[in-house]
């Protein structure tokens, strides 16, 4: 059964990484937003190719709008809720599942 807890284990520290960086690209395309950036800078057109896709969703869901986008922060704490909720939680089952200590 440690194999299954250490799958687990991994699977949560792989996971928290992947949220992290992500995390970071939508503060980095927050920030571009704000400048007049060249649209057809690589580094822009990459942001808003791997940002958009989760934006968007949640630009439509909001009831409300406001003269600013709120929307990467609304992401960042579902991230942040994730990345406490989900990962702690997998952290724990495979430490319980491997029989250790948490």
């Amino acid at each position: 059964m440690f194999i299954l807890g250490n799958l687990l284990i991994a699977l949560a520290n792989v996971l928290d990484i992947i949220l992290t960086v992500y995390s970071f690209i939508i503060i980095a395309a927050a920030l571009i937003s704000w400048v007049n950036a060249d649209p057809y800078n690589p580094i822009v057109r990459f942001l808003y190719r791997v940002t958009e896709p989760v934006l968007k969703p949640v630009r439509k869901l909001l009831p409300f709008s406001l003269p600013i986008d709120i929307s990467p922060l609304v992401v960042l704490l579902l991230i942040y809720f994730t990345q406490i909720f989900l990962i702690q939680t997998l952290n724990d089952l495979g430490y319980k599942i491997k029989g250790g200590s948490i």
